[in-house]
């Protein structure tokens, strides 16, 4: 008699149309119960056409009951009630789009020092140079990096009834809570003040006319990460990680977020993948390799640990700009299309 891994991981077999993922990839599917040998599976996803649900159905019901012990099966597209149906997503009935926005992307790491506001600004940057209107929003409060990344220490103009414009660099609009803070001062806020802070980020500043917006979040699955995916529907998640598996082990909490509170994951960039030796050319693993592909995530691409980065990210001219033919903005530029490629078949 199969059990709940054994129904979840043929599960994994069905992609979802129109998308390279699995419905469990994806998270869309909720719980699986089992009754004797008869499965409950309860799927609902965040927007599908009748026609989808319907032929999702038709393909959960033939994969399982095509298993060996499985009897009936039985496809509940709402809520589960009782005992089985367990915490439940994090969800806001009140999402509504960012005006003008059209694409959201939120950039995250289960921790910190594993390179990720360097990813979001790259990507930000790739994603830009490939002819698309960009915006990056620093939603990391407490350790805000991007003006620094970005060169630029300007301050963002008021506009009318209390909106704010963001700050313009490299042709990306940019809004960070480190335009509003000197470089002495401690950010103790408490979670809801961290919560205001980023609802103001997003409904109050006047991001105009954007194909993306990349939202640069702080490490960890705290109030801010949680606040972004209630307030506004996302287009897809990409997780940032090392290679080691110390990194590992707290990738599988950010992606939990991204399932629970039901964001498309469009995949994994391992960071710091390798280092490539700027006399020799020789490569040389200093934190392991290929470790991301253990998270069954799609790995959108493998940026190497080299000084053009660090150095980059520190004078505020990031390496897709200042180096645009490096074999890492190539990278970058290889992620941007892949993230791009990805967002366009996410659900939402």
């Amino acid at each position: 008699m199969p059990n709940e891994k054994d129904i979840l991981t043929q599960l994994q077999k069905i992609p979802y149309p129109g998308s390279r993922h699995d419905i469990v990839t994806l998270g869309l599917v909720r719980t699986v119960t089992l009754q004797e040998n008869n499965v409950t599976v309860h799927f609902r996803p965040s927007s599908a056409t009748p026609d989808t649900l319907q032929r999702l159905s038709q393909k959960i019901t033939a994969t399982l009951s095509a298993v060996s012990g499985i009897g009936t099966v039985s496809i509940h597209t709402g809520r589960p009630s009782g005992p089985e149906a367990g915490p439940g997503p994090v969800t806001a009935p009140g999402k509504t789009p960012l005006p003008g926005v059209n694409k959201v992307i939120a950039v995250a790491s289960g921790k910190g020092g594993v390179g990720k506001s360097t990813v979001a600004v790259n990507l930000a940057m790739a994603i830009h140079a490939l002819g698309y209107r960009v915006g990056l929003l620093d939603a990391d409060v407490y350790g805000p990096s991007v003006p620094l990344m970005m060169g630029t220490e300007a301050v963002p103009r008021a506009g009318h009834d209390k909106k704010i414009f963001p700050v313009e660099k490299y042709g990306i609009s940019l809004i960070s809570m480190g335009f509003f803070l000197d470089d002495e001062s401690p950010v103790i806020w408490r979670g809801p003040v961290v919560m205001g802070i980023i609802r103001q980020f997003l409904r109050d500043v006047l991001w105009g006319e954007l194909d993306y917006l990349i939202v640069d979040l702080p490490p960890g699955t705290g109030d801010a990460s949680l606040t972004l995916a209630q307030e506004i529907p996302l287009s897809g998640g990409v997780v940032v990680s090392t290679p080691q598996d110390v990194a590992l082990l707290d990738v599988n909490r950010g992606i939990a977020m991204f399932r629970q509170v039901h964001v498309p994951i469009l995949g994994i960039v391992e960071n710091m993948s390798y280092y490539l030796c700027p006399h020799c050319g020789e490569r040389e693993e200093i934190f392991g390799h290929g470790g991301t592909a253990k998270t069954g995530l799609e790995v959108l691409g493998e940026i190497p640990l080299v000084e053009e980065v660090r150095t980059g990210g520190d004078t505020g001219k990031p390496i897709v700009l200042q180096h645009p033919e490096h074999p890492v903005s190539q990278a970058f530029r290889t992620l941007a299309a892949r993230v791009i490629e990805a967002s366009q078949m996410s659900i939402h």
